[in-house]
């Protein structure tokens, strides 16, 4: 960025959270405090984000830091562009205009003939490929900033354990240990209410949504069940309403009940949640995270929020309380983004002067994957993952896209895929270099009351696809069920 302001030029910085903005804006202004920044972010008034958009767009701006949509700002003196955190799911608009800001940037790079740094410590399987096959140049950091030194890493198998809301005894007692010594504990859970589910003892029944192929997560502190992808709410029921029994059970643990026993058991200490309940507001995560930063002792206890751009130089330890969740998920990304996510979070261990601690409860602790990860680092496994990809021909291997449909009646979303694939397969028959998939129900099959299908085509060069969707496009335009949407997803980054 120096090199570039120094030759007059304008310098874009992406970063994958709204979160991370403010601590952000205020390295970048410590370490350029004559240089001109602008922010662009939906947590922005309208006022203030159309000020920043000028001021980007009129070149009077030297930096601008921003989320995805900045990737489209127009900037007159553009000289570089820095994707930070490039992995992050964040980076992809998963409706309406499906772009990718991390592959538009490239693109920008490209026809503005600048230079762009993609920078994370668990890079994506595409930009690894990328460069380990030559295409990217690939620049390593081979060591921690400053002093730091990488963490210890323990894995606390549970299978057989007395837990305690989740919790191993030994766990609990590390994070004692941690805080009497005067330091800071992070705990990771990456579910956020009280619990995931609730459900009656004596019948069975499980409180559903209604709208969507998922259960309500119950929110004790408001008394509500929520649902997580429609934000449909009820009330808290205190029976049963199938059999009226009054023995229900909460099911799991999320943030919420994490908190009521980490806050009684270290009850001399503030316990910090937070996830999105508890950063609604404006700069909330920011008034949230500020005793941690002042050093104070103190438990962190959060989500995905948590795990990533944080630098917290007091917390010695690091509690992942579940590691298995994305290791036997039907999406074949999931291992990737377990493992993205378990790498970030246990990054936030021991990043001053005092040695780290991650501790990581699992209760398959033998699983290849998870060993490999925790042993190796990140780096062979992801070149694992990217063996894996490549026997199941699957991306970055070879490209893909899935053709999309929802309706609230299911069968006219199967049958317009069914259709899309007729008419594909004729203009590109199926062959050893491109196939087709589906349709098949989506991970996640029913949302907000639409149910949703989609056709995946998989192809061994990408030049192979973006003809046949062109044509697709064409055709599909002519569409004239209008409570059926459809969409075209290249690259696509979630199978729900």
């Amino acid at each position: 960025m120096e090199q570039v302001l120094t030759g007059g030029k304008q310098a874009l910085l992406l970063v994958p959270e709204i979160g991370l903005t403010p601590q952000t804006l205020r390295r970048i202004a410590a370490r350029f405090p004559d240089r001109s920044i602008a922010a662009l972010h939906s947590g922005l008034a309208e006022g203030e984000r159309a000020q920043a958009w000028l001021s980007a767009a009129a070149g009077q701006a030297d930096i601008v830091i921003g989320t995805r949509s900045a990737i489209l700002t127009p900037l007159p003196r553009l000289g570089a562009v820095i994707v930070d955190e490039e992995h992050d799911g964040s980076f992809k608009q998963q409706d309406g205009v499906r772009y990718s800001a991390r592959d538009l940037a490239m693109v920008l790079g490209r026809n503005a003939g600048v230079p762009v740094l993609l920078g994370s410590a668990t890079p994506s399987l595409e930009s690894l490929h990328n460069a380990l096959s030559g295409r990217y140049q690939h620049l390593r950091l081979r060591q921690r900033a400053g002093n730091a030194r990488p963490p210890q890493i323990h894995l606390v198998p549970t299978l057989g354990q007395q837990l305690e809301e989740g919790f191993a005894p030994q766990v609990l007692r590390h994070i004692g240990e941690t805080l009497a010594r005067g330091e800071q504990a992070l705990v990771f859970i990456n579910r956020r209410g009280f619990a995931p589910a609730l459900t009656c003892d004596d019948c069975g029944w499980l409180a559903d949504c209604p709208h969507c192929s998922s259960k309500l997560t119950m929110h004790r502190r408001q008394r509500q069940l929520r649902c997580h992808h429609c934000d449909y709410r009820r009330s808290l029921v205190d029976s049963c309403p199938q059999c009226h029994s009054r023995s229900l059970s909460a099911l799991g643990g999320g943030t919420e009940r994490s908190e009521e026993l980490l806050a009684r058991r270290f009850a001399d200490y503030p316990v910090i949640r937070v996830d999105r309940d508890t950063t609604a507001s404006k700069q909330a995560l920011d008034r949230l995270l500020a005793p941690a930063r002042d050093g104070k002792p103190c438990l962190l206890l959060g989500t995905q929020m948590l795990a990533k751009g944080h630098h917290l130089p007091r917390v010695t330890l690091v509690v992942i309380q579940d590691a298995d969740g994305g290791l036997f998920s039907a999406d074949f990304r999931a291992p990737e983004r377990t493992g993205q996510l378990l790498e970030q979070v246990a990054g936030r261990a021991g990043r001053g002067d005092l040695p780290g601690r991650v501790l990581v409860q699992s209760r398959y602790p033998e699983h290849p994957l998870l060993q490999l990860l925790l042993e190796k680092g990140y780096g062979p496994f992801a070149r694992q993952l990217l063996r894996d990809r490549a026997v199941a021909q699957l991306p970055p291997l070879r490209a893909m896209a899935l053709v999309r449909a929802e309706c609230e009646e299911p069968r006219w979303a199967e049958e317009f895929l069914e259709t899309a694939r007729t008419q594909m397969q004729a203009l590109a028959p199926p062959s050893p270099q491109l196939s087709y998939l589906g349709p098949v129900p989506a991970l996640l099959e029913r949302k907000s009351g639409r149910f949703r299908f989609y056709v995946q085509i998989t192809a061994e060069k990408r030049g192979q696809l973006q003809p046949l969707l062109a044509r697709l496009c064409q055709w599909a335009e002519g569409n004239r069920n209008r409570r059926l949407r459809w969409a075209v997803d290249m690259d696509a980054q979630e199978l729900s």
